[in-house]
C-alpha cells in the first residue's frame, strides 16, 4: 500500500497497489473520518472501476454510512453530486490522465470541500493501516441517483454564446465523452466536431494526459481539418483541459487565466481571483488591469480552494489546466472552462490567437524538472546564493528581481513535486535574453534537466 496516498487523492496500480480489499478498507476509514451519515459515490470509466467502487461502497455501508451511487461521473459531474445532493461528502473512483492499469479516489467533504493529506488523507492511510474495527451495528443502506442531466444543465448555465463558435474537441476517450453529448444539445450555438469520443478506460489512442504537447497534436489536426476556431482536449476524468486556437498553436494555461479573468470579474467586480505561482506575472497584471484582487496561491487544487473559499474569490487557475468557478461549488471543470472560452470568442472580432498575442509579452521557460537527490538541501541552496532577492517559500522557493513596470525584472520558483521525485523550475523573464540566462544559470546549479 506504501505509496498510493498522494498530497490530494490516493491512486496507485490496480492488483498491486489497490486492490478491492484495500478499497473496502479505504471506504470503511474515510466514513469513518469524516462520521458521516451518508456519502456519495461516482467512478470513471476504467475497466476495473465497477469492481472498485462496489468495494469502496460495501466498505462505507459496513461504517454506518448510507450510499448515492450516481455511477458514471466525471469528477467535476462527482463534485456537483456531492455538492447538491445532502450528504457528509463523498469521492469519485479514478486516477485522473494515468494510465489505464491505474486507479484511485478523489475525496471531498461536505459541500465538496476536498480531503488532501493536509485534512485527511493521511489520517485514512492510518487507519486502513491499522487493525480492522468492529463493522458499525446498523448497516448502512445503498441507492443510486442519475445526476447527468441535472449535471448537464448546470453546465449550460455557464454558456452565453452572443453567435455561433465552431470547435474540436479531443474528448481522449475520458470521461468528457460521457458528459458532453448530455451537455450539447441544451447550447446549440455550439458547432462541435468530437474526437475519441468514446468511453475507453484503457485509453486507446493517446494518454489522457493534455499537459502533454504530443497529446494536443490529435486536436491541433482536427481545428485544421474543420476550421474550427478553438481546440479543447480533456484529460481523463474531466476536471482539466488544455486549448489551441485556430492555428493549433498551445495556449498555455496561465494566458487562459489571464483571458478568463475578466468575464467573472464583469459579473463581480472586484473580487478576488486566484492563480498558482507558477504562473506568469501577466496573470496578476491582467487581473489587476480588469479591476480584481490578484491572489497568488500555492499548487494543487486543495490550496487553490480553500484560498479561494478564505478570500471570496470568483474565479481561479492554475498552469496545469485546472479552472475553478465560484458559481461551481468552488470546484474545478474542464467543460466550464470551454463554455467560458467560447463565451469570450463569440464575443470578439478578433481570433483566438489574437486574444492571446497580447498576452505574449513576458518571457517563460516552462516548467522544467531536475531529478535531485537531497530537493530540501537544493532548495537552501538557492535561498543562500539569491538572498539578495525578494523571498518566500509559500510553495518551495520564489525569488525575484524587480517588477512589472520596471525595464528588466526576472523572478523563479523550484518546488518538490507532490507526485514524483523531481523538482521543477519555472522561470519568467522581462525580456528572452535575460530569460535565456538566468536559465542557464539555474540549469548548472541544478543539474541536468529530465528529458
Amino acid at each position: 500500500m506504501a505509496g498510493i496516498y498522494k498530497a490530494y487523492d490516493i491512486r496507485g496500480v490496480v492488483g498491486k497497489d489497490l486492490t478491492p480489499e484495500i478499497a473496502y478498507r479505504i471506504g470503511d476509514a474515510f466514513a469513518r473520518l469524516l462520521q458521516a451519515k451518508r456519502l456519495v459515490v461516482g467512478r470513471d470509466m476504467r475497466t476495473h472501476s465497477p469492481d472498485i467502487a462496489a468495494a469502496v461502497i460495501e466498505g462505507m455501508r459496513d461504517a454506518g454510512a448510507d450510499v448515492v451511487d450516481v455511477g458514471l461521473a466525471s469528477t467535476p459531474m462527482a463534485y456537483h453530486a456531492i455538492a447538491t445532493i445532502e450528504s457528509d461528502g463523498g469521492l469519485v473512483v479514478t486516477a485522473s490522465h494515468n494510465p489505464g492499469h491505474y486507479n484511485g479516489f478523489k475525496l471531498c467533504a461536505k459541500g465538496a470541500r476536498p480531503i488532501s493529506a493536509a485534512n485527511g488523507i493521511l489520517d485514512i492511510e492510518r487507519m486502513v493501516a491499522a487493525p480492522q474495527g468492529a463493522k458499525a451495528a446498523r448497516r448502512g443502506t445503498l441507492s443510486t441517483s442519475t445526476m447527468l442531466e441535472s449535471y448537464a444543465a448546470h453546465v449550460a448555465r455557464f454558456a452565453t454564446l452572443a453567435r455561433p463558435v465552431k470547435i474540436a474537441v479531443d474528448c481522449a476517450n475520458g470521461m468528457e465523452a460521457y458528459t458532453l453529448p448530455a451537455i450539447l444539445p441544451k447550447v446549440p450555438a455550439i458547432s462541435a466536431t468530437l474526437l475519441y469520443d468514446t468511453l475507453d478506460g484503457t485509453f486507446p489512442n493517446h494518454e489522457a494526459n493534455p499537459l502533454k504537447e504530443e497529446n494536443l497534436d490529435p486536436v491541433r489536426a482536427l481545428v485544421k481539418q474543420t476550421g474550427s476556431e478553438l481546440g479543447v482536449s480533456f484529460d481523463g476524468d474531466a476536471d482539466r483541459c488544455c486549448f489551441v486556437d485556430e492555428s493549433g498553436r498551445t495556449v498555455a494555461n496561465d494566458l487562459v487565466t489571464a483571458l478568463l479573468a475578466p468575464q467573472f470579474l464583469a459579473q463581480r467586480p472586484g473580487a478576488p481571483v486566484v492563480y498558482d505561482l507558477r504562473s506568469s506575472w501577466v496573470v496578476k497584471e491582467e487581473i489587476r488591469k480588469a479591476g480584481g484582487v490578484a491572489v497568488r496561491d500555492r499548487v494543487g487544487h486543495s490550496f487553490i480552494k480553500a484560498t479561494m473559499r478564505a478570500n471570496g474569490a470568483v474565479f481561479g487557475g492554475e498552469l496545469s489546466g485546472h479552472f475553478y468557478f465560484a458559481d461551481n461549488h468552488v470546484c474545478d471543470s474542464g467543460v466550464i472552462a470551454m463554455m467560458s472560452a467560447l463565451n469570450l470568442v463569440s464575443r470578439s472580432q478578433q481570433p483566438l490567437s489574437q486574444l492571446v498575442a497580447g498576452l505574449r509579452r513576458y518571457h517563460a521557460t516552462g516548467e522544467i524538472n531536475f531529478h535531485v537527490a537531497d530537493k530540501d538541501a537544493a532548495i537552501a541552496d538557492l535561498k543562500a546564493r539569491y538572498k539578495d532577492g525578494r523571498q518566500d517559500e509559500l510553495d518551495g522557493i520564489t525569488v525575484e528581481y524587480g517588477d512589472l513596470g520596471e525595464r528588466e525584472w526576472w523572478w523563479f520558483n523550484v518546488r518538490a513535486s507532490n507526485t514524483e521525485p523531481l523538482l521543477r523550475l519555472n522561470l519568467e523573464a522581462s525580456h528572452a535574453a535575460l530569460r535565456d540566462r538566468k536559465r542557464d544559470e539555474l540549469v548548472a546549479l541544478l543539474g541536468e534537466p529530465e528529458a
